[in-house]
């Protein structure tokens, strides 16, 4: 146990006066994960949260959103199972237990966030809202904090309409929408990308009739444009509304709270008893003090870094939703120990964004990682597919909708890869690994894998691509002159 264990406990503001080697400020994932990785080095670490410890991702984000598609997707298996030769009758949706099983899912998991588990960990806990009042100061009700680093970690907050009409509606955000007890009849989303489309769909397995607008010509716009095509059919045949190309122009209250009609930019009207808006999300950078603290703001909003996390004031690192990086729980963690560790040992350790992981957990769910295959030819990169109906995996449990891609350089190494299908976030691992690691299709070619699984399309590409490489280089080449040879020998 380091001597920073020792003293760390939950502080008052008068109490957390004085000295710190490292103040982090937010208790969302990055945050958590920095102040852990500061205790771990024996640093003397203060972590200040305003709120609820655990963030978005705990609260709102990732975990109600599996346990609401957990809870979505048995209803479908159940509707759905005669594909399979087995009659369910009688599925009925108890929407008021599905959200307090959600609610279940989120307790469960809270006690590692709160402050009394970072207390073991050797982190000091100080609750209160808190602004830089200088380089290397900060203030929390009144009382000054001296720090030699910072980590800002104060993560985003969801972007909401500014459309006619929007004020006198209760827009729902997905940090608003957990409170929702009573199933809505109807629901319009507002947005295509991963939220919008996770929510959609997992409502309108529940039961209730979902129209979806988005204001792009499709949805999932930063994904392959092949497994766009299937998620938007995906949707459709769980009987979501898409409409692409299409925005929100005014809204119209009714009578029930939270009701209204909304005007689209196609001439349409759509009635809906609920309205998520599903727009993105902006740095939670208000009222920090970042003026004062030397810190600056790039164009959109987001806290300026450089590669190893570095602001404009060199005591001071950020990490997670409140950077420019990708706003992902992973990189939230993995960017925020990073932070962390270059500050305590005074490291320069840096960040590659390229290559960073992405799930949309979508039935069935998209992977994506580095270069996309659209990109490949631009970059003098190949591509190799398998599609998901010769993968005997998929067959045997009649859901072969999908593909795998891998995109090759030219020594062989995978640069990056598109997966959709069930369990796409789990076979990106894999693929993720590889990435980093510099693998060849060869390699991962010439590695057994578990049969059957989904990742059998993974290496059923790679061993496609390999072949293909051989055919192309010095062994090819060998083979086709050794069949001249053969042939002009059997023809004397």
């Amino acid at each position: 146990m380091t001597a920073s264990s020792r003293c760390a406990r939950i502080l008052s503001a008068d109490e957390a006066a004085g000295d710190w080697d490292l103040v982090v400020v937010g208790a969302g994932s990055a945050g958590l994960v920095a102040s852990r990785t500061a205790a771990s080095l024996g640093a003397r670490t203060l972590l200040i949260e305003a709120g609820r410890f655990g963030g978005e991702c705990l609260y709102t984000g990732c975990v109600p959103s599996k346990a609401l598609i957990a809870a979505a997707h048995a209803a479908h298996a159940a509707r759905t199972a005669s594909r399979l030769g087995v009659e369910v009758t009688g599925v009925t949706v108890d929407f008021p237990r599905v959200m307090a099983r959600v609610r279940e899912a989120i307790a469960h998991i809270e006690p590692v966030d709160a402050p009394d588990a970072l207390v073991t960990k050797g982190v000091s806990v100080l609750t209160g809202r808190a602004r830089f009042t200088g380089p290397a100061e900060i203030e929390v009700d009144g009382h000054r904090i001296r720090f030699r680093d910072a980590v800002i970690a104060t993560g985003s907050h969801p972007v909401t309409p500014d459309i006619a009409g929007a004020a006198d509606i209760g827009i729902l955000t997905n940090e608003t929408f957990w409170d929702l007890t009573d199933q809505p009849a109807t629901l319009l989303v507002q947005g295509g990308g991963p939220i919008g489309c996770e929510l959609a769909q997992a409502m309108a397995r529940l039961g209730t009739r979902v129209t979806l607008v988005h204001r792009a010509a499709r949805i999932l716009p930063r994904e392959d444009a092949a497994a766009s095509r299937i998620i938007h059919d995906a949707l459709v045949e769980d009987g979501v509304d898409v409409r692409t190309n299409t925005t929100v122009t005014g809204l119209v209250p009714t009578g029930s709270a939270g009701a209204g009609i909304a005007r689209l930019s196609d001439g349409t009207e759509v009635a809906f008893d609920r309205m998520l808006a599903a727009l993105g999300r902006r740095a939670a950078v208000g009222d920090l003090g970042l003026e004062d603290a030397g810190v600056h703001l790039t164009p959109d909003g987001d806290i300026e870094v450089d590669p190893a996390l570095r602001t404009a004031n060199p005591r001071i690192r950020a990490a997670g939703d409140v950077t420019p990086l990708p706003r992902f729980t992973h990189t939230a963690g993995f960017f925020g120990s990073t932070a962390a560790t270059n500050a305590v040992l005074g490291l320069s350790r840096t960040v590659d964004p390229a290559a960073v992981p992405r799930v949309t957990f979508t039935a069935p769910e998209v992977g994506a990682i580095g270069v996309a295959p659209a990109d490949a030819r631009a970059q003098g990169l190949r591509v190799a597919t398998k599609e998901h109906d010769d993968v005997d995996r998929a067959v045997a449990d009649h859901d072969t909708e999908g593909s795998t891609t891998l995109v090759i350089d030219r020594r062989g190494r995978i640069r990056g890869a598109s997966v959709v299908g069930p369990r796409a976030g789990e076979v990106l691992g894999e693929l993720t690994t590889a990435i980093a690691a510099g693998v060849t299709v060869r390699a991962l070619a010439s590695t057994i894998h578990a049969y059957p699984t989904y990742a059998d399309a993974a290496w059923n590409a790679a061993i496609g691509a390999a072949q293909e490489g051989l055919d192309r280089g010095i062994v090819g080449r060998g083979i086709r002159f050794l069949r001249r040879r053969h042939a002009r020998r059997a023809a004397l």
